[in-house]
Parts: C-alpha cells; structure tokens; sequence
C-alpha cells in the first residue's frame, strides 16, 4: 500500500470502530450517519479527487510543449484540496504531480523551497508559486489549453 492511501484507510478503519461501538450501544442510526463522515472524509483526502498523477519528468515535459501549468501535491494536503475544488473541472487540464509517488516531483519541490516540501507548489514557465491563489492559477491556463 502506498502512503497516499494510508490517511483514508484509517479513517475508514476508525470510522467503522467507532460506528460499531455505537450499534453495541443501540444507536444504528448515529452509527451509519458517523460511518458516512468518516468515508466522505477519506474520499477527500484520498487520490481519487485529483487527477491522476504522472511523474514529474513527464509533467514538465508535457507543460514545455502545450504551457499547462504543473501542479506539485500530495494526499491529505488542505492547501492541495483547496486548490483543486476551486478550480472545478479547469483543474483536468493542469498536470498533476503526487509527491509521495515521485521522487523526483518531491526533488523538484524541495529545490523550490528550501529543502521543505511545501504543497501545492504550482509550476509556471519554470517558475515555481508556492500555494497559489486558485484564481491567479485559473488565469494561467489559456483559453485553448
């Protein structure tokens, strides 16, 4: 299993806990509403949100050819999430970089910031913007991207 999965698997696991714990107590009804939460949780903060992830060689290969902007991010990051529910379906045409996937998508954001991995870090014509406001990223995508 990778490390994008474990938050949401957890939050499945704790979630069904607890939501057994509660029908022990006679209260099924609070248990599958608490499940619920806990399983909406864990899709948010699992990969399935973002599109899917490509290395980021081949991000960067793919944004010198058609100018699309690279976004740098990883599972269960509140920034990342932020950003790409704001960008709605625009966010399908940016290039998607999962750093606990790729190395070298984690190399490429420690360079742009001082050794940490600061996410989202959204890469523009070569130049890295560490957690950009969803707006000025929507700007960045031409009309014919």
């Amino acid at each position: 299993m990778t490390r994008a999965w474990i938050l949401p698997v957890l939050l499945v696991l704790c979630g069904s806990i607890v939501a057994t714990g509660l029908i022990v107590k006679g209260s099924p009804g609070e248990a599958v509403a608490l499940l619920l939460v806990f399983v909406l949780f864990a899709g948010v903060n699992s990969p399935l949100v973002f599109p899917r992830s490509i290395g980021a060689l081949e991000a960067q290969r793919r944004s010198a050819v058609d100018g699309r902007p690279v976004v740098f991010w990883r599972p269960g990051c509140m920034y990342c999430l932020r950003l790409r529910i704001r960008l709605g379906r625009r966010a399908r045409r940016l290039h998607w970089v999962d750093i606990w996937r790729d190395p070298a998508g984690a190399a490429v954001v420690r360079a742009a910031n001082d050794g940490d991995e600061t996410v989202p870090t959204v890469v523009v014509a070569g130049r890295p913007h560490v957690n950009p406001d969803p707006q000025w990223v929507r700007e960045q995508l031409s009309p014919s991207a």
